[in-house]
């Protein structure tokens, strides 16, 4: 990209796209505009009148030092610092996970079961918070609901506090809490709902993943064991221990793992439930826990 000539935001964009595209970006015109409309300090729509315009050479630098680091792998949602996850904003940063799509299925299912839960306050559970964001998200769909985030990463939950901040959630509603899994509750807490999208990726898996997930995002919040199942096995025996009778676990897993699925349960559990994503893949398991025997 030469200093010398004259970059409008048009001429950026496109040079941008196509150097991307080269590097191995699978959306090298969304990320050339999320990048430039970040260092313009705009709305990515702005771009779209502003194709004559001429961005100032603090600007070009700021945009040009992304491009490189977007060239070499880095994800743009670190990047620009944030990530839209069910039409909201949230603070990301190499501590946590970028929310993906797919994790929206979560938070519908969770909202979903809500419903038919009469509890108040509804206590809930989310176990591998990350970012805070479907803890966040269910605390203002749920304004009735007290929620316990919990996550082992200490860098994760101050991310997650912030974005609480931000979005005017206070600690009445949310409570953060360090720990493994549900492993740091009181023996006696209890739950009506209990929401997570633990690490389920295999070795195997971790290993054919793009480069901007692997070399980047944390691979403790990715990678649960050699099969992919083991925190979710974990997570299955924990949560019997901590929810109502008639209460539910949903969490997100790998349709990787879908022939297993028999295997997610237990004579404390009714027969499982499963939501499929967009592409048609098996995503989302609730588990309802039965009676106390």
């Amino acid at each position: 990209m030469s200093t010398t000539e004259t970059w409008t935001v048009g001429k950026l964009l496109n040079w941008t796209t196509e150097f991307l595209r080269k590097n191995g970006s699978p959306s090298p015109r969304l990320d050339a505009e999320v990048l430039l409309a970040h260092a313009r300090g705009c709305q990515r729509i702005e771009l779209y009148t502003s194709f004559d315009d001429e961005p100032s050479e603090e600007i070009r630098t700021a945009f040009r030092e992304m491009v490189k680091r977007r060239s070499e792998g880095s994800p743009v949602a670190y990047l620009v610092g944030h990530k839209e996850f069910y039409a909201t904003h949230f603070e990301v940063n190499p501590d946590v996970l970028i929310p993906r799509p797919e994790t929206e299925h979560l938070v519908v299912e969770a909202l979903d079961l809500a419903k038919e839960l009469t509890a108040k306050p509804l206590r809930i559970a989310d176990v591998g918070t990350g970012s805070g964001c479907v803890a966040i998200i269910l605390a203002k769909q749920l304004p009735h609901s007290h929620l316990t985030a919990i996550d082992i990463s200490p860098g994760a939950l101050e991310t997650a506090r912030r974005n609480a901040v931000s979005h005017s959630i206070d600690e009445s509603q949310i409570c953060f809490v360090e720990g493994d899994l549900l492993s740091a509750c009181e023996p006696e807490q209890q739950f009506e709902l209990i929401v997570s999208n633990p690490p389920y990726v295999s070795d195997a898996e971790y290993a054919e993943l793009d480069k901007s997930v692997r070399d980047y995002e944390p691979k403790s919040a990715l990678v649960s064991s050699p099969s992919g199942a083991e925190i979710i096995q974990r997570l299955i025996g924990q949560s019997a221990q901590h929810l109502v009778s008639g209460g539910w676990l949903i969490f997100e897993f790998s349709p990787m793992l879908a022939e297993r699925l028999n295997e997610f349960g237990g004579p404390e559990w009714e027969e499982p439930r499963l939501m499929k994503d967009l592409a048609g893949h098996p995503r989302v398991v609730s588990l309802r826990r039965g009676p106390t025997r």
